[in-house]
């Protein structure tokens, strides 16, 4: 059944347009905590948010639906995704809420959802939900309904948390680091957290005005980050997105290092030391033959899912594997996380670099990323990748690069685009190969 308010990370829109409005949010609370109340125990629900202008009405919102249908609600302020994913278990709540829209602009605002397991929401769980979210819910009795609260340590829960996943005998003594939290939900706890394990912190994108959030900074525009790491002579900077669960590097020289990179230095080391699990790792169909190749040379394997860190977990909890991500620096590290977490990805990529006693420029190149390219093609209606010319465009492609590179074809969830993608050892292969592909779609959506 296709769902009706739910994507493939929560609910999420544009502020004050449907469907993500205060009404909505309300709704959203009142019937997530009629499905979540289970039992006879008082019920608890957590609810985080990034610096969005927005949170403030979206937070309130849930608030009263939450506490209209007898929910006591605990209140983190800001705090990344993880944090309140980890907090929802360590708390014994019955459901965690993140309101934030990741790396969109500010405009933009999302609710995720936890269960009390600290995992996302199954597909049975949300569906239930959107149900009760178009039916009339049953309210509370008068002296059932629930209260709300501010927790003011959640902050120094998280930071405890994370510096707990940095090997003791290591320290940060010595390394400058720049780290850039995106004006984001990290803004306050990353910084204080590397501080705390010894390093010197430069941090940019921690003065949120809640409009300035992913605005020129952030995992998803590194520039800002690169030009303070080469200007400070730092060791390394890390960007963290708007709720934390995102993770790119530069290294000293100035150049980023992506989620692939940054899999291939947690996997390669974590095997090591016997600490990989399914002896390799998960990705998606995004990451680059490269990342594949270079485990392979290790003897480590590479299991591809769908675009979406929640393929990705899943994955990774039905066959055993302990790290996995995605090209964009959304890493999970299941040892410590049931969602991904920035900071902590951080720490285990600055152990590595601690270990090492070596410029993070030859700790984190790990191999060298075969040339990739990703075209889409808009279309008006109908199916062209059902088209007779197309499929048999991209039978000649696969012909034509197999053993030396791999196409994806496929159609976007969010709008009418079809994005085709080839990689392989050839520039200009890829190049005409794409271009191919893309041509006979156009002709077909014509």
């Amino acid at each position: 059944m296709a769902r009706k308010y739910f994507g493939t990370d929560g609910i999420r829109g544009a502020t004050n347009r449907k469907p993500m409005t205060a009404e909505m949010a309300m709704k959203v609370g009142m019937a997530a905590g009629a499905h979540f109340r289970r039992g006879d125990h008082k019920h608890r629900v957590v609810i985080g948010k990034d610096t969005r202008l927005s949170g403030y009405m979206l937070e309130n919102a849930m608030t009263a639906g939450f506490t209209s249908v007898g929910m006591d609600v605990v209140l983190l302020g800001p705090m990344p995704t993880p944090a309140v994913a980890m907090l929802t278990t360590s708390m014994r709540a019955d459901l965690g809420v993140m309101i934030s829209a990741s790396h969109n602009p500010f405009a933009d605002n999302g609710i995720k959802l936890f269960g009390p397991d600290g995992y996302k929401l199954s597909d049975a769980d949300e569906l239930a939900i959107e149900t009760l979210i178009d039916s009339e819910t049953a309210l509370a009795p008068s002296a059932e309904i629930g209260r709300a609260r501010r927790v003011e340590d959640a902050r120094g829960r998280y930071i405890h948390f994370a510096k707990s996943t940095f090997p003791d005998a290591l320290r940060l003594d010595g390394m400058k680091i720049v780290v850039d939290c995106a004006n984001g939900a990290a803004y306050q706890v990353a910084p204080s957290a590397l501080w705390e394990l010894g390093a010197e912190v430069i941090a940019i994108g921690v003065t949120p005005n809640g409009k300035n959030i992913n605005d020129g900074v952030g995992s998803t525009a590194p520039e800002a980050l690169c030009e303070t790491v080469v200007a400070s002579g730092a060791h390394i900077g890390i960007a963290l997105d708007g709720d934390a669960d995102r993770l790119i590097v530069a290294d000293e020289t100035g150049r980023v290092v992506d989620g692939d990179q940054l899999m291939a230095v947690i996997a390669s080391g974590w095997a090591r030391v016997g600490r990989l699990q399914g002896g390799g790792l998960v990705a998606t169909v995004m990451s680059n033959l490269g990342l594949e190749r270079h485990l392979a040379a290790q003897g480590l394997g590479m299991i591809r899912t769908q675009v979406g860190d929640r393929h990705v977990l899943e994955k990774m909890r039905g066959s055993g594997y302990n790290v996995g991500g995605e090209q964009s620096g959304h890493i999970i590290l299941s040892d410590y996380a049931t969602t991904g977490d920035g900071l902590v990805a951080a720490l285990q990529v600055l152990a590595e670099l601690a270990r090492a006693g070596a410029p993070a420029s030859e700790v984190l190149h790990r191999f060298d990323p075969l040339p990739q390219i990703l075209k889409n093609v808009r279309f008006g209606g109908g199916a062209p990748l059902e088209d007779a010319a197309v499929q048999e465009a991209i039978a000649e492609v696969e012909a034509e690069l197999y053993g030396r590179g791999r196409l994806l074809i496929r159609k976007s969830g969010t709008e009418p685009v079809i994005r085709v993608m080839a990689e392989g050892d050839d520039r200009a292969q890829v190049e005409r190969v794409v271009d191919r592909v893309c041509d006979a779609v156009r002709v077909a959506a014509a």
